[in-house]
């Protein structure tokens, strides 16, 4: 007579085991490998990492995120402090900055965030304060040659700091009230006395 051995049980667990592993290591294979797997983990995953990606960028584009700051400081022309253009390239003097003339091709240096609390809302290195408190100047327009804080706050004293008067402009303490410690050569010898001394009719020369 024929016995029919009944089946262990410990064989159905190894078989059961060798399929489920077989599975697993399925579906850890890429996605176009394994059209079978029904738990597609791996896509999945990086689906859900290009959502969260697109989601950001779009967040920061709308400017609901906050975009990291950005330097605009530069070196325009005569070695001036200057402000930068969003093309990183075009660097305009910061007197230029909120004066009603879009200075950089998109407009960034009139936007309203920048403009709107003059001088609070401009950035620290655009902006030079005079000796007296109620007033300031663009950055550029310190030792310039010109009394643009009216006391010659930004041409004289520590305060400023400026170099001594350069090879276009004559020293004297000048008659004229925008002149702070010296005037342009190009006044020199004009028939009009500039210079309390009068050094710029009977000594210098254009």
């Amino acid at each position: 007579m024929n016995k029919t051995h009944p089946q262990r049980n410990g064989d159905v667990a190894t078989s059961d085991s060798t399929k489920s592993f077989s599975e697993e290591r399925a579906c850890c294979q890429p996605c176009s490998a394994r059209a079978g797997c029904t738990q597609r983990r791996v896509c999945v995953s990086a689906a859900a990492l290009l959502v969260l990606a697109a989601a950001v960028g779009l967040a920061v584009a709308l400017g609901l995120l906050p975009r990291a700051p950005v330097n605009r400081f530069c070196a325009a022309s005569n070695n001036r402090t200057g402000f930068l253009c969003d093309d990183r390239a075009t660097c305009i003097l910061a007197s230029q900055v909120c004066d009603r003339v879009s200075n950089c091709r998109n407009g960034e240096d009139e936007q309203e965030k920048l403009c709107g609390d003059l001088p609070r809302s401009l950035p620290g290195y655009l902006v030079f304060r005079c000796s007296n408190p109620a007033y300031w100047v663009y950055a550029d327009q310190r030792c310039n040659g010109m009394n643009d804080c009216g006391d010659c706050s930004d041409e004289t004293g520590s305060l400023a700091a400026c170099p001594p008067c350069g090879s276009e402009w004559w020293s004297c303490s000048p008659v004229l009230y925008e002149y702070c410690s010296c005037v342009p050569r190009r006044l020199c010898r004009d028939g009009i006395q500039h210079c309390l001394s009068w050094s710029d009719e009977y000594i210098c020369r254009p």
